[in-house]
């Protein structure tokens, strides 16, 4: 058997192999269990990332109208089209919406605030948006 620690790629492989051959007792099941775990994990930071940079343009597209330009305007279209992928992927990240919401919305201050040199208390505390307004192409704050 291949180790695990010592060649990650080879393991895959091999625990790939053993599964499509049904020979189940051979596999290395606590590390499997481990990477699906992290599979899991990595789809979830990966939607609350994209959220947080749409966030991020949309606060400032809100707080810096002089500074809106067509760049910020693509990176918005181009996080929904990237976080609607990853939900049709992953509709088993539907129910957390709410709680990766909230979360992507305070580093969203922070990075915001970093961005354009407002203070995090110069937006609102929690987020002034629904999921649908986030997601939905027609919707840009004034």
């Amino acid at each position: 058997m291949i180790n695990y620690d010592q060649d990650f790629y080879g393991w895959t492989q091999e625990q790939a192999a053993l599964l499509k051959a049904g020979r189940l007792t051979d596999l290395d099941i606590t590390n499997l269990i481990e990477e699906v775990e992290t599979m899991g994990r990595s789809e979830k930071r990966a939607l609350e990332s994209r959220l947080t940079v749409l966030l991020v343009h949309l606060l400032k597209w809100k707080y810096q109208p002089n500074r809106r330009g067509r760049s910020w305007l693509l990176t918005i279209e181009g996080q929904r089209i990237k976080l609607d992928s990853i939900l049709k992927d992953n509709p088993g990240l539907k129910p957390q919406l709410s709680d990766l919401l909230s979360n992507a919305y305070r580093l969203a201050k922070v990075n915001a605030s970093k961005e354009t040199g407002l203070d995090r208390e110069a937006f609102e505390s929690d987020c002034p948006w629904t999921f649908e307004q986030i997601m939905d192409d027609g919707f840009i704050p004034e």
